[in-house]
C-alpha cells in the first residue's frame, strides 16, 4: 500500500487547488487528483471578477460581500500580474432601481471591506464622459466604482504549482473512483485517464471538492452522511469584436433584476456575461443555448448603441456553479456564500464536502476548510492564516509594479514585439525568464505556433502547469484560441502529444 497522506483532495478547481495550497503551506502532505485538467470546470468560466458582488447586497449577504470587498486586494497583493483594479460604469436607468438605493449600495461597498488602494465611488454625467460615448442616447448619469480582473485558470494553475512547490502531490487527468474508511484511515482509489490503470492510497482526511460533482461523490463515490443539497446553476458568456474603445467595464441592470458585466477582454473583444439558470444534467456537457445568447445580446443591446446580435459572438463559454440549495427561487439570488460539510462519525477519518463559494472568497474557503479539520489533523492549526502573507508563482513583485516589470523584460529581451513580452508578464509574470531561457534571438525560442506562443512556452507549461493538449494551453494558461486558427490547433495538439509519448517512454524505460 501506498504512502499515508494527512489529506488526499478530490477536485482541481480553485478550492481544491486553494486547499491543497494552504495545507501544505501547514507542513501536511496533500494529495490531490482531478479527472481533467486544472480548472477546466467551473473555475474557468466565471465572469473573471475579484469582486464583493454588489447585487448580493440586496439578498442581505452582508458577511459574504464584506468577506469578498477584504479579500480584493488581498489577492491583488498576492498575484499581481494575474489581478489588477478595474473600474466599473454602472448607469442608471429610470423605472430600476433607484439612484438613492445605487448610492447606499455603493456607499457599503465603500466602507463594508477596508479598501486601500483601490478608488473610491463618484458620479459620472454620461453626456460628456468618454463612458457614455458607446451607450445609446438618453443615459445621463453614473456610477464608477472599483473591483477587480482575474485571469481565473490561472489563479488555479498557480495555486496548484504553490501546493506542488510545497511537497503537495498533483495529479490530473486522474479519476477518483471511490473510498471507505478503514483502520481509521481513507482508502482512496483512483484510475490514471491514460493508461486505465487504478492504484489506491491512504489519507487521514479527505476533502470533496468536486464542484458540480460534490453530490456524485457524497452518493457514488463514499457514501456520505452529509444533510445539505446543491443546486446546480448554468452561468454563460459570449464574446462579441470590442464595443468600446476605453477601459473600463460596464454593469448593466436588466427589467428581469438581473445585471450583466461588459467588460475589456483580450485588447480586440468585449466579454458578457451572466446568465443565471438552474441547470439539470452531466456538468461536463454544459454549454451556452441559443437562448440564453439571445438573452445576453438583448441584454446588452439595451444599453449600446450598436445592437449586439448572436451572428457577432466570436466564443461562447459556460459553466455550471454548484450552490448550496437554500431554497431560493430564483437561480439568481440562490447564495454564492459556501457551506462546508463535515462528516466524522465516532471519531472516523474526516470527510469534508464543500458547496457554493465564488472565486474571489477561495482563499477564506480554504481557511476555513482546513480549520474545520483541524481538530482531526493537529498539524492543520499550525500557522493559521499564512496563506495571505506569500505570493503565487511569478507574483513577486509589488501590486502597482507591472509596468516596471514589463519595462525591465523588454529591455532584456529586445527582439520580442512589445505584445508578446506583455502577454507573458500577464500570464507568468517574474517567471517569464524561465520560459525564455536566456533566449537572444527569436529562433531560440523554437517552434512558432501563432499569435506569440512558441515551442518554449508550450513546454514550460507542459513540464510546470500540468498542460497535455492544444485546449489545456489556448483555452486555459492562456486565451489564444481566439487568434488560433483550427491548423494551428490541430499542429499544437499533435505536437503535445508527441512530446508526452517521448516523456511516457522515457519513463517506462527507467
Amino acid at each position: 500500500m501506498a504512502e499515508v497522506y494527512d489529506l488526499a483532495i478530490v477536485g482541481g478547481g480553485i478550492n481544491g487547488c486553494g486547499i491543497a495550497r494552504d495545507a501544505a503551506g501547514r507542513g501536511c502532505s496533500v494529495y490531490l487528483c482531478e479527472q481533467n485538467d486544472l480548472g477546466s470546470g467551473t473555475s474557468s468560466a466565471s465572469t473573471k471578477l475579484i469582486h464583493g458582488g454588489l447585487r448580493y447586497l440586496e439578498y442581505y449577504e452582508f458577511r459574504l460581500v464584506r468577506e469578498s470587498l477584504q479579500e480584493r486586494e488581498v489577492l491583488w497583493r498576492m498575484a499581481p500580474h494575474i489581478i489588477w483594479p478595474l473600474r466599473f460604469v454602472l448607469p442608471h436607468l429610470p423605472g430600476l432601481r433607484p439612484s438613492w438605493f445605487l448610492r447606499l449600495g455603493l456607499f457599503l461597498y465603500d466602507h463594508l471591506g477596508g479598501r486601500e488602494k483601490l478608488p473610491g465611488t463618484r458620479g459620472l454625467d454620461l453626456r460628456d464622459d468618454p463612458a457614455g460615448t458607446p451607450l445609446k442616447p438618453g443615459f445621463a448619469r453614473a456610477f464608477e466604482y472599483s473591483d477587480c480582473w482575474v485571469e481565473d485558470a490561472r489563479l488555479v494553475v498557480l495555486n496548484a504549482q504553490d501546493a506542488a512547490r510545497m511537497g503537495a502531490t498533483i495529479h490530473t487527468r486522474t479519476r477518483f473512483i471511490g473510498a471507505v474508511r478503514s483502520g481509521g484511515l481513507w482508502t482512496v482509489t483512483v484510475e490514471d485517464g491514460q493508461s486505465g490503470q487504478r492504484f489506491s492510497l491512504r489519507a487521514r482526511a479527505l476533502v470533496n471538492a468536486a464542484g458540480p460533482w460534490v453530490g456524485n461523490i457524497l452518493d457514488q463515490g463514499v457514501h456520505g452522511r452529509i444533510d445539505a443539497r446543491i443546486r446546480l446553476v448554468q452561468g454563460s458568456h459570449i464574446v462579441v469584436p470590442k464595443l468600446f474603445d476605453h477601459d473600463r467595464c460596464y454593469i448593466f441592470q436588466n427589467a428581469d433584476k438581473r445585471i450583466i458585466f461588459a467588460i475589456p477582454y483580450e485588447r480586440d473583444f468585449t466579454l458578457i456575461g451572466t446568465t443565471d439558470r438552474d441547470y439539470e444534467g452531466d456538468p461536463a456537457f454544459v454549454h451556452a443555448s441559443d437562448e440564453e445568447i439571445a438573452y445576453l445580446c438583448g441584454a446588452a443591446g439595451e444599453y449600446f448603441a450598436k445592437p449586439v446580435r448572436p451572428s457577432d459572438v466570436v466564443w461562447t463559454y459556460s459553466g455550471v456553479r454548484p450552490l448550496y440549495d437554500d431554497g431560493a427561487s430564483q437561480a439568481q439570488a440562490a447564495t454564492r456564500d459556501y457551506v462546508l460539510a463535515l462528516d466524522a462519525p465516532d471519531g472516523a477519518p474526516p470527510l469534508l464536502s464543500i458547496f457554493g463559494g465564488k472565486i474571489t472568497t477561495y482563499r477564506r474557503l480554504a481557511d476555513a476548510a482546513v480549520a474545520k479539520l483541524a481538530p482531526h489533523l493537529p498539524k492543520l492549526a499550525e500557522a493559521n492564516g499564512w496563506s495571505s502573507a506569500g505570493t503565487l508563482p511569478g507574483g513577486d513583485f509589488p501590486a502597482d509594479g507591472f509596468e516596471a516589470l514589463v519595462r525591465d523584460l523588454r529591455a532584456q529581451y529586445p527582439f520580442l514585439a512589445a505584445d508578446h513580452v506583455r502577454r507573458l508578464a500577464r500570464a507568468y509574470g517574474t517567471k517569464t525568464p524561465a520560459i525564455l531561457n536566456g533566449a537572444k534571438r527569436a529562433e531560440d525560442l523554437g517552434r512558432d505556433f501563432g499569435a506569440t506562443l512558441t515551442e518554449a512556452e508550450v513546454r514550460y507549461v507542459m513540464r510546470e502547469e500540468w498542460a497535455q493538449t492544444a485546449a489545456d494551453v489556448a483555452w486555459r494558461r492562456s486565451k489564444l484560441g481566439l487568434r488560433l486558427s483550427a491548423e494551428q490547433l490541430r499542429a499544437l495538439d499533435e505536437f503535445m502529444a508527441e512530446r508526452l509519448s517521448e516523456a511516457r517512454a522515457s519513463n517506462a524505460a527507467e
